[in-house]
């Protein structure tokens, strides 16, 4: 499994703007389900929170190899849903990221450097 991750992240609609978040929702999970059938990524994720009071509600992992995600968010498709996302999403970011192998690698660099 891939250790090289993307995190999606969002916090909810902007006021008035919910049905177009939720269809582009589900277009930019047909654009995932692309890419995975594609090749460009391993796999993915999407999660939704329960209500916390928090500012994340929701994200999706995915995961593949880095130069093929770098790939990917070089895509006009990519970069056309994320501008369009963070026009109707509060809190929408997106991230790299590293997870199983990866956390102990990039945990070990880190512990490295702390001075003594």
């Amino acid at each position: 499994m891939s250790k090289n991750v993307i995190f999606l992240g969002w916090n909810r609609p902007i006021p008035g703007r919910e049905k177009e978040s939720a269809g582009h929702f589900q277009e930019i999970m047909a654009l995932v389900i692309q890419f995975q059938q594609e090749g460009t990524i391993d796999s993915f994720e999407p999660v939704l929170l329960t209500a916390h009071g928090g500012d994340l509600n929701g994200f999706v992992l995915i995961r593949g190899e880095i130069s093929k995600l770098q790939e990917l968010k070089s895509t006009e498709a990519w970069r056309t849903h994320i501008t369009r996302a963070i026009l109707h999403t509060e809190g929408f970011g997106v991230i790299d990221g590293v997870t199983g192998e990866g956390v102990s690698e990039q945990m070990e660099l880190w512990t490295s450097l702390i001075p003594d």
